[in-house]
């Protein structure tokens, strides 16, 4: 019956979204430690990897809009954790830079990960069940992007 493609639990989609918000949820008391949120910390993990990068490159590694980022970046450089600096190349260019506090936050940070498998893996949910769905989903990720860009040059 085609009308059962329409049921909640036929969606690959509402799993996907709930796991998100799940785990996003079991995040938080952990980053509450830090004084930080998950969209926070996702900036600060892309900057720990690679310091003074632009507001583009951040917004393209974690798949936001720049509207998105920019008041998202100007409330953690409120809490001293980024500096925001124009190119000198460029002017339109603005250069994200970790402040020594934000710095900091990476070593308090190191046992999230940990903890959080922790959390997660349990006789139902093994670790190689985790890191498969990890290289699954990035695949998905993949796919997806590009087809994204397909349809927004089409436009």
């Amino acid at each position: 019956m085609k009308e059962e493609k329409l049921l909640l639990s036929s969606q690959i989609c509402f799993p996907i979204y709930s796991v998100s918000r799940l785990l996003t949820k079991a995040y938080k008391p952990h980053l509450e430690d830090l004084g930080i949120t998950y969209p926070q910390y996702l900036v600060l993990m892309v900057l720990w990897e690679n310091d003074k990068v632009s507001v583009n490159q951040i917004t393209e590694k974690l798949l936001l809009n720049t509207n998105t980022m920019s008041p998202l970046l100007k409330r953690m450089e409120k809490m001293d954790l980024v500096n925001r600096v124009r190119s000198k190349e460029d002017e339109r260019i603005v250069i994200i830079a970790l402040t020594d506090k934000g710095r900091e936050l990476k070593t308090k940070a190191l046992p999230i990960p940990d903890r959080l498998f922790d959390e997660i893996v349990t006789d139902k949910v093994e670790i190689d069940d985790m890191l498969k769905l990890k290289d699954t989903l990035c695949q998905l990720i993949t796919v997806l992007t590009v087809k994204n860009e397909v349809s927004v040059r089409s436009e």
